[in-house]
């Protein structure tokens, strides 16, 4: 598959990853870690990049292909309840002795399933939760760290409706491939990103009401949350993000932006919150797989709250994959929620002491689906306050604060 990217491009990148790597796990990689290099067909080449990078700073890349779309379909078209369920022997071993994950996409057709059962597709997500809870745990332990990009492909750009050269170069100006210096860029938009959350985590902050032209709710904060972001985990990253109580949300949320997932595509999502659960939903396009996503254990509440400020991102078109969408800079920023599971790393105590019974207790939301549903219209989010004044932290795309 031709690259899209040029060799030079493609070294910044993978540097770009290792920063993402080095940056998601708060503790110090050491000589002989294990780091997972995960990789679609289309990725080739950055996977052999960053073979070399990480063998030269002294760690051990475990260096895997994902199988092919074709692969994948075939599986779901022939696999039997069992083997849906099947999970390696290996693979729990895997997860309690890897150090680090990069993950490279490379997706070569954005609805190669849409003609597979969901319920098949729900049973196969829900088998490998016990494998991402036990990284889960490595990484709230500070012994695991993760990173992910996305490389252009022909698929990509079709479904974002531009040109492949047009796309990969969204791409390299959201990365700062362009730039002289990548990994200066990612390190001084981390440290203006840890501004913004520490004012943000000083906040006596009760709830966050949202309002645009088709949202109107209100997302209760909970117990010992915090606010992350731009910390390694995703290439390109300019969210701010908590995990709020899920139990308490109300409203109604709007995505304006369409939404990839597991090969179905979904167009203008609406959803209405009761005491934190979706209680009606309608879709413009997809409405039946959504619905069928919602009857996954823990869908119907949220798992995220997230925003993003357009003076920091370059995105400013819909580029059909999650990674760059929920990152949308544009002309007024952008919002997302994410139905289903949670990010425990928002919580604001030590995460050593985090127990299922204790993520449930404080709220933090539990399942095997996390969804990304992304607004972009120009909207207010207020803070109120537990002494009851209100202060205004983000209008019009930008943190006020």
């Amino acid at each position: 598959m031709k690259n899209t990217l040029t060799e030079k491009q493609l070294q910044k990148y993978a540097d770009v990853l290792i920063w993402g790597l080095k940056k998601a796990r708060k503790k110090k990689y050491k000589k002989g870690d294990i780091v997972e290099v995960r990789f679609d067909l289309g990725a080739l080449r950055l996977a052999e990049i960053l073979q070399v990078k990480l063998l030269r700073i002294g760690l051990n890349p475990y260096i895997r292909m994902s199988g092919t779309e074709t692969m994948v379909r075939n599986f779901y078209i022939n696999a039997n309840d069992d083997q849906l369920v099947w999970n390696s022997p290996w693979s729990k071993k895997l997860a309690k002795n890897l150090n680090g994950g990069i993950y490279l996409f490379a997706s070569e057709n954005l609805t190669y399933l849409k003609d597979i059962d969901s319920e098949k597709i729900a049973m196969a997500g829900l088998s490998v939760k016990p494998i991402n809870d036990i990284l889960e745990r490595r990484g709230q332990e500070c012994e695991y760290g993760w990173t992910l990009c996305v490389v252009p492909t022909e698929a990509l750009a079709k479904g974002a409706l531009m040109s492949l050269k047009d796309y990969t170069n969204q791409i390299i100006r959201a990365c700062y491939l362009d730039k002289s210096n990548p990994v200066q860029e990612w390190e001084n938009m981390y440290k203006t990103s840890q501004c913004i959350q520490k004012v943000l985590n000083r906040m006596p902050v009760e709830s966050y009401c949202i309002k645009s032209k088709n949202i109107d709710m209100t997302i209760t904060l909970g117990d010992n949350r915090k606010w992350l972001g731009t910390d390694g985990a995703n290439i390109p990253s300019f969210e701010i993000f908590t995990s709020p109580d899920w139990r308490v949300t109300e409203g109604v949320y709007y995505a304006d932006f369409p939404s990839y997932k597991s090969g179905h595509y979904v167009r203008g999502v609406r959803l209405e919150f009761v005491k934190g659960l979706v209680v009606k939903v309608t879709a413009e396009e997809g409405e039946k797989f959504l619905r069928s996503q919602l009857d996954i254990e823990g869908a119907k509440g949220i798992g995220e709250f997230a925003l993003t400020d357009k003076r920091f991102s370059k995105i400013n078109v819909f580029m059909a994959e999650t990674l760059f969408d929920e990152n949308y800079g544009g002309k007024y920023g952008s919002m997302h929620i994410a139905l289903g599971d949670s990010y425990t790393d928002t919580y604001a105590g030590d995460l050593k002491t985090m127990t299922k019974s204790k993520k449930k207790k404080l709220g933090f939301n539990d399942s095997s689906l996390h969804w990304d549903l992304i607004n972009t219209e120009k909207k207010t989010v207020t803070a109120n306050l537990y002494d009851g004044s209100k202060i205004v932290i983000y209008k019009d795309g930008k943190f006020l604060i």
